[in-house]
């Protein structure tokens, strides 16, 4: 999906995603881990890439695991290495009121990568959670 960098499109894309795997059998708490690690990568899309209007999520899903990249247009400092700033390649401390995300996505899926997008301006947030409960 393509997206417009709005507050709007975190809860359309979640729903999006969890009526699909609901619809093939995923379990709820599943689900809802996937749909928390997504609002987090798309809420930090909104809030700092700022140098793109819009961005995609595409997840796919083999039978075994739910993979989902969410992909950036840049946060606008010009630089890959402002770009995975703004993925968070400084965490925040777990107390902090802001920067929890990547803490969060990784403690609720697995395989969290942050790279650099080919090609383009941005960065690439791939995650995995595995089906079996």
């Amino acid at each position: 999906m393509t997206l417009p960098r709005d507050a709007e499109s975190a809860p359309l894309v979640r729903h999006t995603l969890d009526a699909s795997l609901r619809g093939l059998g995923v379990t709820p708490d599943i689900r809802a881990d996937i749909a928390l690690a997504l609002g987090e990568a798309c809420a930090n899309v909104i809030q700092h890439a700022a140098a793109s209007r819009q961005y995609e999520v595409r997840a796919t899903m083999d039978g075994v695991r739910c993979v989902v990249e969410v992909i950036d247009g840049g946060g606008g400092g010009g630089t890959a290495a402002a770009d995975r700033e703004v993925w968070g390649e400084r965490e925040a401390m777990l107390s902090a009121e802001h920067g929890r995300g990547l803490h969060l996505i990784r403690e609720f899926t697995e395989g969290l990568r942050i790279s650099d997008r080919v090609h383009a301006a941005g960065a690439v947030v791939h995650f995995e959670k595995s089906l079996a409960g």
